[in-house]
């Protein structure tokens, strides 16, 4: 249906006479409304992603842009800008034009961790975006080292019991997503350990294998070599079943630990003002792509779960995760900065 057969429909249903003026306004505003969703995108697409180039999360972004690119006959540009757990890039995403040409691939830190540790931030996540779907979900295990005298998560719980703070584990700094998992996991259980943060993951992965840290907690896909090499040792899969790759690890609770879930998500979200047709139209869009093998399975290599979801159900993982880092963050277990 053209736009102006769409429009004297409109004006029929909705009557003539008196009531005319007010309809052709209505039918005018829809009209603009529907073509500017058809007419999406007009340029290039750029996706802001806080990562480097190469990690999990970059080739999932760059596999979802390679999707939407054909489905959209317009170039979609996967922009790396990592670092400051993602609080530089989305500053600069929020100063972008509100017309949908620009998306930000948000994350576990970026949207649930960062308003809770930063007095002061460049962005507010509920004022300054729209949420599109959440993207894909990690699954965090927790690994010692393979000479570890821990050969159980009940024998880490127990040790830290006995001395409290003498459990050590590493993590990537204050606030990244392996920090708030494993103090989530320790105020479940109740206990305190002592966080030995790294600034770059070999170096951390690298001393928890040699046994100079306790434990960390990260994804199967990252540490597969040292796993196989018996470097590295897993105890539990941190979520409330077992990875269909490896069926032999238990879950935290089976293996004797707290109900507690340790898996950091993405999500794509636009800048707030994005014109209401055009989310609709990117949510549409990315539905088709991400329910696609070539997406699925990008994925899964990387060691993620494509999840997408609406809009609202984004909202409230937000608002969840909000809720269950503020008291890290009030007890002194994850700095404020």
């Amino acid at each position: 249906m053209t736009v102006v057969r769409a429009r004297r429909h409109l004006l029929r249903w909705m009557g003539v006479g008196v009531a005319a003026p007010a309809a052709a306004a209505v039918a005018s505003t829809w009209a603009v409304s529907s073509a500017r969703a058809a007419n999406f995108p007009q340029r290039p697409v750029r996706i802001v992603v806080p990562y480097s180039v190469g990690v999990g999360p970059d080739v999932v972004a760059r596999s979802v842009a390679e999707r939407l690119a054909r489905q959209w006959s317009q170039p979609v540009l996967v922009d790396n800008k990592p670092g400051a757990s993602g609080i530089v890039a989305f500053g600069e995403v929020r100063r972008t034009p509100a017309d949908g040409h620009t998306l930000f691939l948000a994350d576990t830190a970026t949207m649930a961790v960062n308003p809770l540790l930063h007095a002061s931030l460049p962005y507010d996540p509920r004022r300054d975006l729209v949420p599109l779907t959440l993207l894909f979900r990690a699954t965090f295990l927790i690994f010692v080292g393979g000479t570890n005298r821990l050969r159980s998560v009940a024998d880490l719980l127990e040790a830290a019991r006995r001395q409290p703070d003498g459990i050590s584990y590493a993590t990537l700094g204050n606030g990244h997503a392996s920090h708030v998992a494993v103090e989530s996991f320790a105020r479940a259980a109740g206990l305190r350990m002592l966080h030995v943060p790294f600034k770059e993951a070999g170096a951390m992965l690298a001393a928890v294998a040699a046994g100079e840290v306790d434990f960390t907690t990260i994804g199967m896909n990252t540490v597969a070599g040292l796993v196989a090499s018996r470097r590295l040792r897993p105890l539990a899969v941190a979520a409330r079943q077992r990875l269909a790759a490896h069926p032999d690890i238990p879950t935290l609770v089976e293996a004797g630990g707290p109900d507690v879930e340790m898996r950091p998500w993405a999500a794509l979200v636009a800048v707030a003002g994005t014109p209401p047709e055009v989310i609709e139209r990117l949510q549409q869009d990315l539905a088709v792509a991400l329910a696609t093998s070539e997406v699925r399975g990008r994925a899964e290599q990387a060691g993620f779960e494509i999840t997408p979801s609406t809009p609202q159900a984004l909202r409230e993982r937000v608002e969840a995760d909000l809720a269950l880092y503020a008291p890290l963050v009030s007890e002194g277990r994850v700095a404020r900065l």
